[in-house]
């Protein structure tokens, strides 16, 4: 009889390099007031060896709330495993891309897409606690969910999902939810939330769709896959 490999240890990663980033100068443009600002800084690399690089330039994107939180409310139904909730989002970003600078234009959906719950967390709630009201606010918002804040389950740790352009941050949360306690979203008054759809499907579909190509939001399928694990 053959035997199962034993399932190994994950081999620990080499220590980051030691380069340190000096800012020499903010050179922002001036800029109206709005929902995002450009930060334009000037900075140096310092090396292990002693050497620096020259000065450049880097560019980022900052707003007022930088962070987030993603929910995942789900249930279980008998017979039919694990259930979970998602919303439609209008995304201009995505509506408006343009076709000719995609290498698959025909698959850019041109409309709302399949999101998990989700929302800014505010700048009074920039705390661990802070950040658990914020995601009970966003669920009751976006789902009609009304949850105390410490009936939240973290859902693995904080991700940087576009490090290279903003620093924002991704709490991840779940929530196990009674559908006959969900009452109609109020929503937050945003032109972009008017007329979302609300629908739960099967956990293992949602997957499906993730691997499919039909949900394309990236921390939409991770907290999925996380939630799939607490859930094997």
């Amino acid at each position: 009889m053959t035997s199962l490999p034993t399932r190994l240890a994950p081999l620990p990663l080499p220590p980051l390099p030691a380069i340190e980033l000096e800012q020499l100068e903010d050179v922002s443009p001036a800029q109206p007031p709005g929902f995002l600002r450009l930060v334009r800084r000037r900075l140096r690399a310092s090396y292990p060896d002693g050497t620096q690089s020259a000065p450049f330039l880097y560019d980022e994107v900052d707003r007022r709330a930088v962070d987030a939180v993603v929910i995942a409310a789900h249930f279980s139904e008998p017979g039919s495993g694990r259930w979970v909730y998602l919303r439609s989002a209008l995304r201009p970003p995505v509506v408006f891309r343009d076709p000719a600078r995609s290498p698959s234009a025909a698959t850019d959906p041109r409309g709302s897409i399949w999101e998990l719950p989700a929302g800014l967390v505010e700048p009074g709630e920039q705390s661990l606690e802070g950040v658990r009201r914020g995601a009970a606010r966003e669920l009751h918002e976006e789902l009609g969910f009304d949850v105390e804040p410490e009936k939240l389950v973290e859902l693995g740790p904080s991700a940087f999902p576009a490090p290279g352009f903003i620093a924002e941050r991704h709490f991840f949360f779940a929530i196990e939810v009674d559908p006959r306690t969900r009452v109609e979203p109020g929503l937050d008054g945003s032109p972009l939330e008017a007329f979302g759809v609300v629908h739960a499907l099967r956990l293992d579909d949602a997957l499906a769709l993730c691997r499919s190509g039909e949900i394309i939001d990236e921390k939409t399928e991770l907290a999925l896959r996380r939630l799939r694990e607490l859930f094997p």
